[in-house]
């Protein structure tokens, strides 16, 4: 080994789902929204002035910030543009906050089953770690997180399982840790899920992470933010600053934007996909298919009788890309992402002949 490879930081990354280059593919595998952006977005992109794109964006991105403290404020639990902090897609918010807010010596708490990129950061950041066990259900187990810790972060619904857990026992936890940073991650939040803002007003320790990538429809665009009190998004400013002042481009503030404003079509094509989940559900069950009863925009099924490797690889053959993780207690379990009716169709054909 030359001597300045005894210098490099090394991790395992994280490997994402795969993007295939085919175009004739049904494509489940990374919970991508399966219909367009809104509308405004295409207008958007199309009065866009690309002479601005010479100057630097707003590194504050205060017009994309106010929308969403808009978006996602209630009478009873209002929303500033001060509590709102926006990355480069939710990935980068929580990269962030993992810098920002793990630094003590004590391990950070995230369950064994769980999005997989957060050992990743752990590792790269060196922080300690304890992963502990979700029940047989897929149950987060609330007493394993009412115990010593450098901070805690779980998303709500879960993934890879879709499970989400009562508002209740989330409050428990972020009360009874008033010395660590309680991060919940709501990608999935918006399928049917009750999201926790409702507490951001009442703990300072509380952090609320949600995207656009998946029921906003601009995975392309990254984009993902932040919901806590002043103090906890100035912290997260702080290291941002110090990092890249302008990880937020002109057009996709203006993508972001308009998106998020529109309201009726975020609930028309979230509710198309929660109807379609639950239709699949039904399907699924039918021929031989258990899962955990998913509030996501996928749902994490195992066959009774055909293993979920061999399902995956034929799937594949078959033209349907899902996702299969060759990992402990879940190796024998695909997630499958919702995509439209008719998507969804084919694949319960396709899935009725490989089970048979």
């Amino acid at each position: 080994m030359a001597d300045w490879e005894a210098n490099v930081r090394r991790v395992v990354p994280y490997t994402p789902g795969e993007q295939p280059k085919r175009t004739d593919i049904i494509k489940l595998n990374t919970n991508e929204c399966p219909y367009p952006p809104a509308p405004g977005v295409a207008k958007a992109l199309q009065e866009f002035e690309a002479d601005k794109l010479r100057l630097y964006p707003d590194p504050a991105a205060l017009e994309l910030r106010e929308a969403i403290a808009a978006a996602v404020s209630v009478p009873e639990h209002p929303v500033a543009a001060d509590q709102v902090f926006v990355g480069v897609g939710s990935d980068d918010v929580l990269a962030l906050a993992f810098l920002t807010f793990f630094n003590s010596k004590k391990p950070i708490l995230f369950p064994d089953i769980t999005y997989s990129f957060y050992d990743v950061w752990a590792d790269l950041y060196g922080i300690p770690y304890r992963t502990p066990e979700l029940d047989e259900k897929f149950r987060l187990k609330k007493e394993d997180y009412l115990t010593e810790n450098g901070g805690i972060i779980f998303p709500n619904p879960n993934a890879p399982t879709g499970l989400m857990e009562n508002l209740d026992t989330i409050e428990e936890i972020v009360e009874k840790n008033p010395d660590s940073v309680v991060i919940v991650d709501e990608a999935y939040v918006d399928f049917g899920g009750v999201s926790a803002l409702p507490l951001v007003d009442k703990y300072e320790n509380l952090l609320v992470v949600q995207t656009f990538s998946k029921s906003r429809a601009l995975a392309g665009m990254r984009i993902g933010f932040a919901i806590g009190q002043k103090k906890l998004i100035s912290y997260l400013n702080d290291v941002k600053f110090s990092f890249n002042s302008y990880t937020m481009n002109r057009l996709t503030i203006a993508c972001g934007k308009a998106c998020v404003e529109d309201r009726a079509y975020f609930q028309e094509i979230t509710g198309k996909i929660v109807a379609t989940r639950e239709w699949t559900k039904q399907k699924l069950t039918e021929l031989g298919f258990t899962f955990p009863d998913s509030k996501a925009n996928f749902i994490f099924a195992t066959h009774k009788t055909v293993p979920a490797q061999e399902l995956f690889e034929n799937l594949k053959t078959a033209g349907i890309y899902v996702r299969y993780f060759k990992k402990p207690r879940i190796d024998n379990y695909l997630r499958i992402t919702v995509g439209t009716q008719a998507e969804m169709e084919r694949l319960v054909e396709v899935l009725v002949e490989l089970v048979k």
